[in-house]
């Protein structure tokens, strides 16, 4: 006779959900013990996009959870959640504890690069034919920067200014001389394969002048790139986010 398998109840759902969301912050994040779950969820909203965008129902959910759970033993039930809620909890903690990687899910495998003779001009014939406003510069392998669409429409516009020739500047200039200014970094970065959607999305949300991140094997800046996320993804992420 074939035992009948026993499910969880809602209740047992509730609190598996609640304690990986706990453990995975703060694991992640390193948040000690003794805070609350309720300071542990405000102090990651900065941190993590996930807890950002379900932040009020984490508040509430951790309300809900006191009310399930006895207070002197937390083994005993007092309530049980109905379905919905607990769909939505366990949703939430997958999100947290396992999310989905961007460069499996978003990420534009059709890298386009150039080297460091590259020349201006070569570096916008290749944005008009490819479609691609973001083009890595490499040298010798190693990552130097990024040529923007946007970063060189203003040189050029200033040359313009000045009254430069600007076929002759197009064809005698090195991208790789244009690219190079002290505030480049601030407009992409280089993460490792394994990189989240999550952390990916949060990467945008802190820097609001990131355009790009590019991604390799290691996360290093001499590896070849092996994908490519832009602000056009940020609503794709989001979407793979919400139907997880």
């Amino acid at each position: 006779m074939t035992k009948a398998v026993k499910t969880k109840s809602n209740s047992e759902r509730f609190i598996i959900a609640y304690n990986s969301i706990d453990y995975s912050l703060r694991t992640i994040y390193g948040f000690k013990r003794s805070i609350s779950y309720a300071d542990l969820i405000r102090k990651t909203v900065p941190l993590n996009s996930v807890v950002r965008k379900y932040e009020d129902d984490l508040i509430d959910y951790g309300r809900l959870r006191n009310s399930i759970v006895h207070k002197t033993n937390p083994n005993y039930v007092i309530a049980e959640p109905h379905d919905e809620v607990v769909d939505e909890f366990e949703k939430i903690a997958k999100l947290i504890a396992t999310p989905p990687t961007a460069f499996n899910k978003v990420c534009n495998k059709e890298v386009v690069i150039c080297g460091e003779h590259t020349t201006v001009k070569d570096v916008l014939e290749i944005m008009a034919r490819t479609g691609y406003h973001n083009i890595p510069v490499y040298m010798n392998d190693v990552l130097q920067g990024v040529a923007i669409s946007s970063k060189l429409i203003e040189v050029i516009g200033r040359k313009l200014i000045e009254g430069q020739d600007i076929s002759t500047y197009l064809a005698n200039t090195k991208v790789l001389d244009v690219i190079t200014k002290d505030d480049e970094s601030n407009y992409y970065r280089v993460a490792d394969k394994n990189m989240t959607i999550e952390k990916a999305l949060n990467y945008f949300y802190i820097n609001r002048k990131l355009s790009l991140i590019i991604i390799t094997e290691k996360g290093t800046y001499n590896e070849k790139p092996i994908g490519i996320i832009t602000t056009a993804d940020i609503l794709d992420m989001n979407a793979v986010l919400e139907n997880y």
